[in-house]
This record gives structure tokens, sequence and C-alpha cells, in this order.
């Protein structure tokens, strides 16, 4: 059997397919190719909240494995395992698919194979350590407002292989992939591609010496195969490198983009203006306005750059200046990402809950010139030094809360030994219990008037809270509690 050919318009009867992990993408590729007529085994260790959509693939006729010991064995006579993005590849059934020979493809491969070959909606493709889903909402915000029908989808929105498996095939796509869908993913060939940046995150996905390179190379297979454009980070040399060693198609053209005045084949910004000198006929000698930085969600750098990515990929597409300009006044970002929660005796207070690793902390930082920090959970393995080395004179103080608190610690002591840190501890004891009230408490102390208070805590949530989303929730009701005591 030559699974290579098989695409959506072939008979996929006699394939047996076993699909590992059965979450929202596990189970939208299991209900796919149930459909194709594939013999689908769904595996996952975890049974919790799957019941429903187990019932219903078992009506379907595939044999569902849940529960502790489910994915241990790969079962016999599989033809192709579909993985979920986060099972790492030393997972023991990824190990014994690689010693019999059995293809594993992740959800991006197998919605790539099986697009519509009369209707294939091109791909606008995003990864980069931060920035990824804004950026996506921005780009799917800008290809709406140019009429066209597009949807969100991949690593936010949309499973990919009900976007394109929809039975109205879609005008384009928005796909955001992270660095482990990316893994898993051989023949993809995006319309165009970003990556936003490269930055140490995850490394504990990725072990060993080689951990940072392993995860530049798959971010960088975002690249392989593009048609139109590699958009590229100026302020980042790495993602300028990924771009340069990519196997592109013949025509593809590399553009970059720049928070300050772009050369030809970039997108940039002059005096707070948006400006577009890759897509133009005289981008020799002029620039077209896209957008002011006013008409953005938040004047924050990071925003900007998310914004000028945004409209490489759409001009890329062929979207007006126009549309670039609707899409973005129009846009508003989801909750916990440079957040407004109070303004109170002249401290600001900010929820950036969403800032899970230290690249996307210090961008935060950045946007503001004093700041009481509030940071610290899980580092998965990350290092502080060059974030603290380039906010310090910034930090009006330090707050720190989480099991890797001590990590930051460490490199506040180093850096910045004068700033003022307190320490709430990690819920290991009754007293260090409701931790976002011992937070506010202490921030309030160390901020002055005209400071902000700064949720970017740098590592993920799951050791205190249920989500980043929980972690924000919790600090924004403890703020406006204590903001309302006055």
């Amino acid at each position: 059997m030559d699974l290579d050919r098989l695409g959506r318009r072939d008979p996929w009867d006699g394939v047996r397919a076993v699909v590992a992990g059965f979450g929202v993408s596990g189970f939208a590729a299991a209900d796919n190719l149930l459909h194709l007529g594939a013999a689908v085994t769904a595996l996952d260790e975890s049974a919790d909240g799957k019941e429903e959509q187990a019932e219903l693939l078992g009506v379907l006729g595939a044999d569902i494995r849940l529960g502790e010991g489910a994915t241990a064995t790969l079962p016999e006579d599989v033809d192709v395992l579909v993985t979920s993005p986060g099972w790492r590849p030393d997972a023991p059934l990824l190990r014994q698919a690689r010693a019999r020979g059995v293809p594993v493809w992740g959800e991006v491969e197998l919605a790539w194979r099986l697009r519509d070959p009369e209707h294939a909606s091109p791909w606008l493709c995003v990864t980069g350590t931060n920035g990824k889903t804004t950026t996506v909402q921005m780009l799917q915000a800008i290809l709406r407002a140019a009429g066209l029908r597009s949807v969100a989808a991949g690593n936010v929105g949309l499973p990919l292989v009900e976007a394109v498996m929809d039975p109205t095939p879609y005008d384009v796509l928005a796909v955001e992939l992270s660095s482990f869908q990316l893994h898993y993913t051989r023949s993809m060939a995006a319309e165009s591609a970003a990556v936003l940046n490269v930055a140490e995150d995850h490394l504990d996905w990725y072990a060993g010496p080689t951990a940072m390179r392993d995860y530049a190379a798959d971010k960088g297979r975002v690249y392989e195969n593009v048609e139109r454009a590699c958009v590229y980070n100026v302020a980042d040399a790495e993602t300028e490198r990924l771009v340069r060693e990519a196997d592109v198609q013949e025509g593809a053209r590399a553009i970059g983009f720049t928070l300050g005045m772009p050369g030809v084949g970039q997108l940039g910004v002059v005096e707070d203006i948006l400006v577009d000198r890759a897509f133009i006929e005289q981008r020799g000698t002029s620039a077209a306005e896209l957008c002011t930085v006013a008409d953005l969600p938040a004047p924050a750098p990071h925003v900007v750059a998310n914004a000028l990515a945004a409209a490489a990929l759409a001009r890329a597409h062929g979207v007006s200046q126009q549309a670039v300009r609707d899409g973005l006044r129009g846009f508003r970002p989801d909750g916990h990402r440079i957040e407004l929660v109070a303004e109170h005796s002249g401290v600001r207070w900010v929820d950036d809950s969403k800032a899970t690793n230290p690249h996307a902390a210090q961008s935060s930082l950045r946007a503001y010139e004093h700041v009481v920090w509030v940071a610290g959970g899980l580092a998965k393995g990350a290092r502080f030094d060059d974030l603290v080395s380039g906010v310090r004179d910034r930090l009006r103080g330090v707050v720190l809360l989480g099991r890797d608190r001590g990590v930051i610690a460490e490199a506040l002591a180093r850096h910045a030994p004068d700033v003022p840190v307190i320490d709430v501890g990690g819920g290991e004891t009754e007293h260090e219990q409701r931790p976002m009230e011992r937070v506010v408490e202490a921030s309030a102390r160390l901020a002055r008037p005209g400071d902000t208070v700064l949720l970017a805590p740098g590592c993920a949530s799951m050791d205190l809270f249920a989500s980043y989303a929980d972690r924000g929730e919790q600090f924004a009701a403890a703020v406006r509690e204590w903001t309302g005591r006055d």
C-alpha cells in the first residue's frame, strides 16, 4: 500500500490507522479517517471528558481504547500512526512505530494530504516562539475584511482536518503551527509562511545538547516548499537563517518585517505608520501606507511586529492596502494579552498571563517604562539571564510565585541585585494558597504612581492554576478586589 499516493478522493478502505491522543485534533483525525473508509483505532491514556466522543466514534466503527496503559503498545497490523502534537518523539508508541517502519503523521500532515485537489485552499502559515495566535487572528481579520471566506485553523481555532474537509472550500486558511505540529509534518507546501521569532521554549520537550537547534529546525520546516513568500523578522537573525536554508519553490521571495525603516522587500514603520516596500511596483523608491500604530489594539512593539507579519502574509496573497487597514482597525485580541485590568491611584494593572516564556515576557516588559513585574510558574527548562539583563532598568520591583520562581530569583540576584524582590511562595503550604491575593498586596507595596504592575510570568501556569487564562482571571479578580477597597 502506497500511503504517499493516498489523497482526498482515493479509497481508504483497508488502511489501518492508529490515532494517538484523543483531544480536539485527534478526534477530528479519527472522525474523518472513518468517513474516508479507514479502519481506525484511537488511543489515549485519559478517558476524562472523552466519553461522548468515544461513544460517537464507536458507533461509526472505531476501536476506542482509553485509560491507563492504552498507549503502551502499538497494535499489530498498522499502516499509519497519526499522533497528537504534544507527544514527544521518544514516547513508547512512537518508538515502536519507527522500529516497525510505520509512518508517523501529525494532524497537519494528514490535513495536507486530505485537501481537495480540485479546490485546494492555500495556506498562510505562522509559527514562532511568541505571537502566533495574535498574528493568525490579525491575519484572519484582514482576510475577512478583504471579503475572503477564510478561517483560523491549526494550533488555534478549527482543527485543520475539519477545515480542509469542509464541503464548501475556503478561499484561504490562516494557519497557526507549533513546533510540535511541524515536527511531524513533511509534505506541506504553504503559499506563504512566517517565523515570527525563535527563543528558548519547550526545552523540556526538546532534550539534550542539541535541544535549541532541534527546536529552531522544527520551526524552519514551515518554510519548506513555500510558493510565494517566506516572511522573517529582521530583528531576529535566526528567522532569516531559516529562510536562507529552506528549499522553496522557484519564485518564492524572502520578505522581512521590522519596527524600523524598511528596506526594499520589507514591511516596517515610518513615523508611526506601518508601510509596505515589498508588494508595490515602486518599492525601490517609495512605500505604501497600510495603517497607523494608533489603528492597532496596543502600541506595544510586539503587537506592531505581529501586525506587520500578518500584513506581509496577506499582501503576499494579494490583499489590498485598504483591507489590511480595515482588518487591523477592527481586530481585538483574546483576553490575557497585555490587557488593562484597572488603573488606580496612578498605577496601571496589566494582565499578560499569556506571556508563558521569557521571550514573551521580555516583549511585554519592554512596552512599559517602570514596572512591578509579577513572574514565575513552570519554567520548562528556560533561563532568565538575558531577560533580566535586558529589562533591569525598567524594574521597580519583582513579585515571584510558582514552582520555578527560584530560577528567576537567581537571575535577578546575578543581574539586578538592587531590585526589590518579594517571594509569595509556590503554593506548597496552606499559608501560600490563594496566591494572587498575596501577589496583588505585594505589588501594591512596591508600585509608585506612574508604574505598571505587569503579570507577565515568563512561565507556564499549571503548577498553581488550571491554565494561563485561569491565572489571568484570578489576577484580575484580586486586582479588582484590592482597588475597590478605597
